[in-house]
């Protein structure tokens, strides 16, 4: 007999084999089933000798409100050596998912009791976890009394924050106040500010903001808030010179970037521009998808489309980055590598529905603006199999559908819309549009545009919509009127060649020509100006 014809292995059943278990819990949370991963980690817990297997089985057992195996889990955990806090923490978050005030009072009153470093932050966590704000409101007046809170404004301010949030505005106020007069500080004064801010005193609630900023100058919330303060009662400028003072960090640089933006300050951005590429390589690293931005609107299409490429992977702002690449690239002609970048989009998001939907409604877009229509009716079609009836897809595919002539079903959708959304202004604005378009139910083209109308009087989209019935109907006076009316309002190709067409029709072919002349200057290459020059050729 051979050696290995002797050899007897062990096989372990899976419920006690502690890495099949682990993996399995991790595989599950990674699907988001917490349930299963729940499981998956008590097992583990039972036959671990670690703490960390026990701590993660107790938290998944608690999310998923299982009283058995949260209270299983936490005795594994307290034979392990469980941190006294942890375990009050524990039990407090079970007696508050059976609704035991008393045992939930006393656990909390336990995590106190420690004296722990992060006691008062895991009570405030505890109870803002709990499903029944009643009963959180009650235990939270009850236990985070003026005379039991920490020396520490942040603290009392957390209860403040967390009072309010339960409806006990009259608890939260007295926190508030009592804060600020104890402290005086940067983050109690900001609290004050707010409250003047929110009873409509906006000169009280900047003043306020000035003496937290003074006092904290080196705290960039308080830079934000009040920043934003400024800027929303009109003082642009003032909020810009104030957030680029001192220490900086990626939100004060966004802030900084939309100001300036919003203000058309292209000295502004380039300054920022060059700032921020003076920092270090981590810095600028943090801030790529940000440089991007203001490279992108400083018309930096290469380097804008470098930075955004250097945006990290685990950065929330990736998938943006790439989108804005695609957006570039289509800009600059290269509708392959545009849908390379999207494909690759595709991919990535595979498991994840909605940034899928996203990835592919843009690969639409971006074949309608190449006037590709059958293309985009396609990725509108891939983007209802993620998400069916969705009514911006819809809409989408309506209009692709239109474009490419493919009346029927650009009428389907649209009416899908209206059933979906009643009432839509854009999607009966577009249902009447391509009805009086098509000389098809101009009745019923009429309501739905009258609908908008009144919903949109000054909108230049409905009144050429309005126009071009009109014009269908015959009445030209009107058609010229509302058509007029939407082109002094904005300079948009297909109003302009609406507009020409009803002159021409008028005898007026002077100025149709003027006013196609103008539409040519705006976009040559519109298929509507094609079309129309062709028509009006003699």
């Amino acid at each position: 007999m051979q050696p290995l014809d002797r050899l007897q292995v062990a096989i372990v059943p899976p419920e006690r084999d502690l890495q099949a278990q682990l993996m399995a819990g991790d595989f599950a949370i990674a699907n988001n089933d917490l349930k299963t991963a729940a499981t998956a980690y008590g097992n583990a817990a039972m036959i671990s000798d670690d703490a960390n297997v026990a701590a993660r089985a107790t938290e998944l057992a608690l999310a998923i409100h299982d009283q058995a195996a949260s209270v299983k889990a936490l005795d594994r955990w307290a034979a392990l050596g469980a941190k006294p806090l942890d375990l009050a923490e524990g039990r407090a978050r079970i007696a508050l998912d059976r609704g035991d005030t008393a045992e939930a009072e006393r656990q909390l009153n336990a995590m106190i009791a420690t004296g722990d470093h992060d006691a008062w932050r895991e009570f405030g966590r505890t109870l803002a976890m709990g499903r029944d704000q009643a009963q959180a409101g009650q235990l939270l007046e009850r236990i985070a009394t003026p005379e039991r809170l920490p020396n520490d404004s942040a603290a009392w301010m957390a209860m403040s924050e967390l009072g309010e949030s339960f409806g006990r505005h009259e608890y939260a106020q007295r926190i508030g106040e009592m804060a600020q007069a104890r402290f005086h500080d940067g983050s109690t004064l900001a609290w004050a500010a707010q409250q003047k801010y929110r009873a409509g005193d906006r000169e009280g609630a900047k003043k306020l903001f000035a003496k937290a900023v003074a006092k904290e100058p080196k705290n960039t919330r308080l830079r934000m808030a009040y920043a934003t303060i400024l800027a929303q009662g009109g003082d642009e400028k003032g909020a810009a010179k104030l957030l680029s003072s001192g220490a900086q960090d990626s939100d004060t640089y966004t802030m900084r970037m939309t100001l300036a933006a919003r203000a058309a300050d292209k000295g502004g951005l380039k300054r920022l521009y060059d700032e921020i590429r003076r920092q270090s390589d981590d810095v600028q690293a943090d801030n790529a998808f940000t440089l991007g931005q203001l490279a992108e609107i400083l018309d930096q299409k290469e380097d804008a489309l470098d930075w955004y490429a250097a945006v990290a992977d685990d950065d929330p702002r990736a998938f943006d980055a790439s989108v804005r690449s695609a957006v570039i690239l289509h800009q600059q002609g290269k509708d392959d590598d545009a849908h390379e970048v999207v494909a690759d989009l595709q991919t990535t998001y595979a498991d994840r529905p909605e940034a899928l939907r996203k990835a592919f409604a843009l690969d639409a877009e971006l074949y309608m603006d190449a006037g590709n229509y059958a293309a985009a009716a396609a990725s509108y079609d891939k983007a209802l199999r993620v998400k069916p009836d969705d009514p911006e897809i819809l809409y989408g595919r309506g209009m692709a559908y239109a474009e490419a002539g493919k009346i029927d079903l650009a009428v389907a959708d649209f009416r899908k819309v209206l059933e979906i959304k009643p009432g839509d202004i854009e999607t009966s604005n577009a249902l009447g549009y391509t009805l009086a378009d098509n000389d098809r139910d101009l009745g019923e083209a009429q309501s739905l545009i009258e609908a908008a109308r009144s919903a949109r009087p000054d909108d230049p989209s409905v009144a050429d919509s309005w126009g071009w019935l009109k014009f269908r109907q015959g009445q030209l006076d009107q058609a010229e009127s509302a058509l007029r009316g939407a082109w002094s309002k904005r300079k948009d190709a297909d109003i302009g060649v609406h507009l020409a067409e009803v002159l021409w029709t008028r005898g007026e072919h002077d100025e149709a020509r003027k006013v196609l002349n103008e539409v040519r200057r705006i976009d040559p290459k519109n298929a509507s100006l094609q079309k129309t020059e062709k028509k009006l050729s003699p």
